[in-house]
């Protein structure tokens, strides 16, 4: 193999598949991406053995052939060559190694051959849609940070992604809920995605997916079988196995009586969530809300380093009532929520209280109180 391609069309590439290689590997081969010069240009694969991604980057290939070789270590050397220069691979059947140069640098690369890199990417995908890449970075910024890390309860360490109708309107939801708050975000479902079987996304390839939609203005297809999925845009493919487990009726969490409603201006809440927060021990970080007339009282206590209060105008003109929550999952929410004012619905200071934009928003949040 010997091909040239610019060092930051290389570096961008390589940025995006070296992070599905682990740092540690008890398997060699997975420490190592799979390289192949075609006349298409050339093709970089990593895979960890539960997702795979391959990107496809123009190159001036003079020979054919294909390699693999450690994905950190040449993610690193090409990171470091200057802006602007040209990058040429050559692999020479002898050796078994790849001469990497750069102007008047020159590397020489252990390899392994190709021949011994796995491939998961086998299998038919029964469904298959396309949506604005916009659309499902959005369904993934909105509900990401409630992913459970709790490995016990591995079917909520991800977002399950499902179609449903809603009120006679077929929606594509996204769902996450750690058992301490849950996050739901609907969009409207594209052509071929009803029927679909709804599926556990990991954290792992969410994160993955994540960062190769930077581009909110393409269109993204998506691909999905009961075991993976697979996720196309015009020069990356992420495919993913999914969690096999069964994601809890998520609907039964939500409340539909709370029928005390309390707009706050968004900025201004977080904020002083934010600094009353400051006194909050780390393992407490409660902050107690305390409504009635048209304020409300946010007030921590740390035994430890003092208390602290602040009050905000509030629109509630219900019954007095307090109520404690996590301060950091307050802040969290907060930060999801697009519009200015943020609509909590509260029943009583042990049950779970609805936090969205305003009535009828596409991104509802559900949050358990604490005891204060």
């Amino acid at each position: 193999m010997k091909v040239t391609v610019e060092r930051s069309t290389l570096l961008k590439s390589l940025g995006h598949v070296h992070r599905v290689v682990e740092r540690r590997n008890t398997i060699p081969i997975l420490s190592n991406l799979l390289l192949r010069g075609s006349e298409d240009g050339l093709k970089l694969k990593a895979t960890d053995l539960d997702i795979e991604v391959v990107e496809t980057v123009p190159a001036d290939v003079i020979e054919p052939g294909a390699t693999t070789v450690p994905a950190h270590t040449l993610y690193d050397i090409v990171r470091k060559l200057p802006d602007g220069s040209q990058v040429s691979l050559e692999t020479t059947g002898e050796t078994g190694q790849m001469l990497l140069r750069s102007g008047r640098s020159r590397f020489t690369l252990q390899t392994l051959p190709e021949s011994d890199f796995p491939d998961i990417t086998a299998g038919e995908m029964a469904h298959r849609f396309v949506l604005p890449a916009g659309e499902l970075k959005r369904l993934i910024d909105k509900t990401q940070f409630a992913i459970s890390t709790e490995e016990t309860r591995y079917y909520l360490n991800g977002i399950y992604l499902h179609a449903i109708d809603v009120d006679g309107r077929p929606v594509l939801r996204a769902v996450a809920t750690d058992g301490h708050r849950l996050a739901r975000v609907d969009t409207p479902a594209p052509q071929g995605s009803l029927g679909m079987p709804g599926v556990i996304v990991p954290r792992k390839a969410v994160s993955e997916i994540q960062k190769l939609l930077e581009d909110g203005e393409s269109e993204v297809q998506v691909e999905l079988s009961a075991t993976k999925i697979r996720v196309a845009t015009a020069e990356v493919v992420l495919t993913s196995k999914l969690i096999d487990g069964t994601f809890p009726d998520y609907q039964r969490v939500i409340p539909s009586g709370n029928d005390k409603l309390l707009t706050v201006d968004r900025g201004d809440f977080a904020a002083s969530v934010d600094r009353v927060s400051t006194i909050s021990s780390e393992r407490g970080r409660a902050v107690k809300l305390s409504m009635a007339d048209g304020r409300m009282t946010l007030s921590v206590t740390n035994p430890d380093s003092g208390s602290a209060t602040e009050e905000i105008e509030v629109d509630y003109d219900a019954g007095p009532l307090d109520i404690g929550f996590n301060a950091r999952y307050l802040m969290d929410i907060a930060a999801q929520l697009d519009g200015d004012t943020a609509l909590l619905k509260l029943a009583d200071p042990g049950s779970p209280t609805v936090i969205q934009d305003r009535e009828g928003a596409s991104a509802l949040y559900v949050l358990m109180p604490m005891r204060v």
